[in-house]
């Protein structure tokens, strides 16, 4: 078993002239992730939604030192993302979408200690599109309700040695 996030977490930093910090066995509290980053420098975090709640609800300034700190993986909370952005003001706080196809994520918005309201999944990353479609795969006007479809070089050709499922998900880029 794999999270996909590993591969933002791994590769990111190496291809970039950066650095991994495994962070020491057992539950990473607030306080844990604070002596982290003070100690070795860390820089960029991506942590799934409930993780990032669990220690920004016991010290949001936990993330202070850092430049950036990106959650995904399940709706954002709106207040919690805020108070992070207020205690630690030199830091980015990045609301992140994406599903498992295409590889950690393909969205982000940033948010900040006055965004109002949920934070929309943001924007597309480099190399990315987005379409609402409907059921026939057409694109539907802007505020229609429909499925969003994510293509790009970040999404995956298919699903390993399961070409009806594949067949199935992955359509053309319309």
């Amino acid at each position: 078993y794999v999270f996909d996030a590993s591969t933002f977490e791994i590769w990111v930093p190496l291809l970039n002239g950066g650095r991994v910090v495994v962070a020491p066995p057992g539950v990473l509290e607030a306080r844990v992730l604070a002596e982290l980053v003070e100690r070795h420098g860390v820089t960029a975090l991506f942590l799934t939604t409930a993780l990032f709640n669990v220690v920004a609800e016991t010290d949001p300034a936990a993330f202070a030192g850092l430049r950036l700190v990106a959650a995904g993986g399940e709706k954002a909370t709106p207040d919690v993302m805020r108070r992070v952005a207020a205690a630690a003001p030199g830091t980015r706080v990045l609301h992140v979408y994406g599903p498992t196809e295409t590889t950690t994520f393909a969205t982000r918005h940033p948010v900040d200690a006055d965004t109002a309201g949920v934070p929309p999944i943001g924007r597309p990353l480099d190399g990315t599109r987005l379409y609402v479609l409907d059921g026939s795969l057409g694109l539907v006007p802007r505020g229609v309700v429909g499925e969003l479809y994510v293509s790009g070089r970040g999404v995956a050709r298919g699903y390993q040695g399961r070409p009806a499922l594949t067949a199935g998900r992955f359509v053309a880029d319309p």
